[in-house]
């Protein structure tokens, strides 16, 4: 697809980095089914990393997006209604066609579906619960959707009262609210909820959207101090790359150190542990803008990778990996489908984004003006 902007390497490495931090950690799960060392739960939870390595960039991208239609001036309802349309031409075509394809597969393999199978028409299947056990991957399209919804909605209603204020201070002090009030709703949680388990947390807490929308508003706040200090940034991102990497260090070392799990340290992991990770992938931002590649073989397996992300995250797991799990009778073994997982997650990505993804994009960009 011929496109009138320039991709940016870096952030494609980003992006590329996310999905094989995600299809690493699955891997796990055909090579070592029964295992839970420390070693596979420590690639499990890298996995579990890739996806707020998204979340960050996918706030950074799109809250640049909504800043650059703010400093044009782009601030009436209508073109709010053409924002949200570009993001929903980007993310629900690719996401539907592959909830008909779990459907299929359970009606297929005679496999009951869940209640309330509606809900995830409309994004609603954990946005206060737990995600349920179908097309467990969705959990993460929600939490993007909501964030992508709610944030700009106010900030448009401010802007109709506020007409004489700044636009981007707006911008800045609705995404700073948003976030104290999530602040809320998990101080809530903290008091109310009994957990047991990191897998519990997890499915109660960390896949649950409005305890994780503020993992894409920071990284709205993140593209906001970037593009105000864009110059400063840049001429220190090695040092903002090392900070960001000491405190992921140091997160972690912590974790391992002192053993802290949810059950016993909830505070750390509702209040501290995600958003310090967010954080601190983000500061790492500013240097990888600035990368370059001149081998031009690694620049378009990266871009290829990129590019077909989105793709692999919704077909890896649910379609293909479960799928082959699904196959009892299987005789190949661990590696071998290890093989397999991978032949055919890029396979059906590659069908995906050639006949879904890409076409809706073309027509995007030309529907709607970027």
């Amino acid at each position: 697809m011929k496109s009138n902007y320039s991709r940016i390497f870096g952030l494609d490495l980003i992006r590329a980095s996310a999905i094989i931090l995600v299809v690493t950690s699955h891997i796990t799960f055909l090579l070592f089914p029964t295992s839970d060392g420390i070693v596979i739960t420590g690639v499990r939870v890298i996995g579990a990393i890739g996806v707020d390595l998204f979340f960050v960039l996918s706030g950074f991208l799109i809250g640049g997006i909504l800043l650059k239609q703010l400093e044009q001036n782009k601030t009436n309802f209508s073109d709010l209604i053409a924002f949200w349309k570009r993001r929903w031409l980007r993310t629900v075509p690719n996401y539907m066609v592959v909830l008909m394809i779990n459907v299929l597969v359970f009606f297929l393999l005679k496999e009951p579906l869940i209640n309330d199978m509606g809900l995830y028409i409309l994004f609603l299947q954990n946005i206060i619960t737990a995600h349920p056990d179908f097309f467990t991957e969705a959990w993460s399209l929600s939490v993007e959707e909501y964030a992508y919804l709610l944030l700009p909605l106010v900030l448009y209603i401010f802007m109709a009262f506020l007409k004489k204020r700044s636009s981007t201070k707006l911008f800045l002090w609705t995404t700073i609210a948003i976030i104290f009030l999530g602040i809320l709703l998990k101080i809530n949680f903290y008091n109310t909820v009994n957990i047991h388990s990191y897998k519990e947390w997890s499915s109660l807490f960390r896949k649950v959207v409005v305890y994780r929308l503020d993992a894409i508003y920071i990284g709205f706040l993140l593209v906001y101090i970037f593009r105000k200090y864009r110059v400063i940034c840049i001429a220190y991102r090695k040092i903002l790359a090392l900070i960001g990497l000491f405190i992921f260090f140091i997160l972690h070392m912590c974790i391992a150190v002192f053993q802290m799990e949810p059950q016993t340290h909830l505070a750390f992991y509702v209040f501290v542990y995600l958003q310090l990770l967010v954080i601190s992938l983000g500061m790492m931002f500013p240097y990888f803008i600035e990368v370059k590649l001149s081998w031009t073989w690694g620049r378009r397996t990266v871009e290829y990778v990129s590019t077909r992300s989105y793709a692999i995250y919704l077909i890896n797991y649910s379609i293909v990996l479960l799928g082959i799990q699904r196959i009892t009778d299987l005789k190949i073994n661990g590696t071998g489908k290890v093989i397999l997982f991978l032949v055919l997650t890029l396979l059906l990505s590659e069908l995906l984004y050639k006949y879904v993804e890409l076409p809706v994009l073309q027509y995007r960009d030309k529907k709607y003006e970027r």
